[in-house]
């Protein structure tokens, strides 16, 4: 199983990207996928997660109307949308895999597989 997470950078306050996450030895379409970050000094938090077998996802607070998650099953590959970026969102952002098909959680504590991380800037 492995995750490889790109598309973070450097970006000014405001601006948009969209994160990658590739997946290789198992597929995207059963388990439930999620995007977490952590800034310096500060514990990883669940950022956004989708449950494969019905859609349906979640969203920390923080983010919510500005991030979207979604899949592509044929490219066994999973996005988060950033959009509205501020300050305050950068961090390195990971994508994991709860391999649970009924779960869905923002607690990095529940997810078994972890991609490497992908720093995401944003400046004021």
């Amino acid at each position: 199983v492995q995750l490889q997470a790109s598309g973070g950078g450097l970006v000014q306050s405001g601006g948009s990207l969209t994160l990658s996450c590739a997946a290789s030895g198992f597929t995207l379409d059963y388990d439930t996928i999620g995007w977490f970050r952590q800034a310096p000094g500060k514990p990883r938090e669940g950022v956004s997660c989708i449950r494969s077998r019905d859609g349906r996802t979640m969203y920390a607070d923080s983010v919510k109307g500005r991030f979207t998650i979604f899949r592509d099953n044929a490219k066994n590959t999973m996005y988060l949308q950033m959009n509205s970026l501020k300050p305050e969102d950068t961090a390195v952002y990971y994508c994991a895999v709860h391999r649970d098909p009924g779960g869905i959680s923002l607690v990095p504590l529940e997810y078994d597989y972890w991609g490497q991380g992908t720093q995401v800037t944003v400046s004021s």
